[in-house]
């Protein structure tokens, strides 16, 4: 099966609900969407989710990197050997992780379709659905609480709440949903690297009452050692690595200095499924669980990331709402939310049409 040729194109999608992190606000996604066409008639579809703060790009630039670098290389080749061509293209893109996530995926894409299996059977089909968290960006208490009510009266069973900005409005929070809705729900929270050591681990003691599932990187990515501080001392709440992790090497660095004790592995930062596994057999050897998490992205983009969460044993955790309330999405059926679990769809590759 050869690839005849490559289109991509820039898709904006304004946010139903803005929501802010500890370090930007959001009310737009903006991602990059890749086509593959081959001389069978069979398309392979892939998503980027650039953001200067955790791929290092922009999306005309990987609008560019697709157009002018990759398509130049991948005209003409065999579509049904995909280690191959990303061995060959990928350093020279080898910095925009975003356009590599999104070639990656095209290419699963096609391999799926090719064998006539949805993406998640192909890679190992462990499981068949997967609980979501859903993301409750930094509101004031009583806006959070609103966010909470409303997510848990559909369906949802786990809440992330971001923070960062202030450690006490955070302790508040999180105590206040607890309160609010008792046992129903798993809390998670991250601070996006808001915190510094003593900060994070007041946090830790302060919210131990409200049984914190996850604290996702409390502290900067700049200070890898601070991270394993935070883990060190606080045994009573499971600390995650999400920006201190993009690659396999970053994920045994990790481990070899216990300075986490669960990884986030997502497609847009590691640049696609392929590295995703080998940060999970990392990961998985070093004894540390894993969760696929997401950006602001098409639900193309969290079908893949829901692909390879329901093939590896190793993943015990889905962040994948990144498509949740985004207007004008090209591929919005891709995959069913039902009650806060993630269903794939029946359909071949990473279930759209073609």
């Amino acid at each position: 099966m050869i690839i005849k040729k490559l289109s991509a194109w820039i898709v904006e999608m304004p946010l139903d609900e803005p929501y802010e992190v500890a370090y930007q606000s959001f009310d737009t996604a903006v991602n990059v969407m890749l086509r593959l066409e081959t001389d069978r008639g069979i398309e392979g579809s892939g998503c980027a989710a650039p953001d200067p703060n955790v791929t290092g790009e922009t999306p005309q630039g990987v609008l560019e990197a697709l157009q002018d670098t990759v398509a130049s290389q991948i005209s003409g080749q065999d579509a049904l050997r995909p280690a191959r061509l990303l061995h060959r293209i990928v350093p020279s893109i080898r910095d925009q992780r975003s356009a590599r996530a999104a070639l990656d995926m095209a290419l699963w894409d096609l391999m799926g379709k090719a064998a006539g299996l949805p993406l998640w059977r192909l890679l190992g089909g462990y499981r068949q659905s997967i609980r979501t968290s859903i993301t409750i960006g930094i509101l004031d208490k009583r806006e959070t609480l609103q966010r909470a009510r409303c997510w848990r009266s559909q369906g949802f069973t786990s809440l992330k709440l971001k923070g960062g900005k202030d450690v006490e409005s955070d302790i508040a929070r999180v105590l206040a949903v607890r309160r609010e809705l008792g046992d129903e729900v798993e809390l998670r929270f991250d601070a996006n690297q808001g915190y510094g050591v003593e900060e994070a681990l007041h946090f830790v003691g302060a919210v131990r009452p409200a049984r914190v599932e996850i604290l996702e990187q409390p502290t900067p990515k700049a200070h890898p050692h601070l991270l394993g501080e935070v883990s060190r001392g606080a045994p009573s709440m499971p600390v995650m690595a999400d920006e201190s992790l993009i690659n396999h090497r970053d994920a045994f660095r990790l481990a070899r200095r216990g300075q986490a004790d669960m990884v986030n592995i997502k497609l847009q930062k590691a640049g696609g499924i392929s590295e995703a596994l080998h940060i999970d057999s990392v990961a998985r050897s070093a004894r540390l669980e894993s969760m696929v998490g997401c950006m602001d992205e098409s639900a193309l983009g969290i079908a893949a990331g829901l692909a390879f969460a329901l093939a590896r044993p190793n993943v015990h955790y889905a962040d994948l709402d990144g498509h949740i309330g985004l207007q004008n999405d090209p591929f919005p059926n891709c995959l069913t939310l039902s009650n806060g679990v993630l269903y794939p769809s029946p359909h071949s590759g990473l279930g759209t049409a073609s």
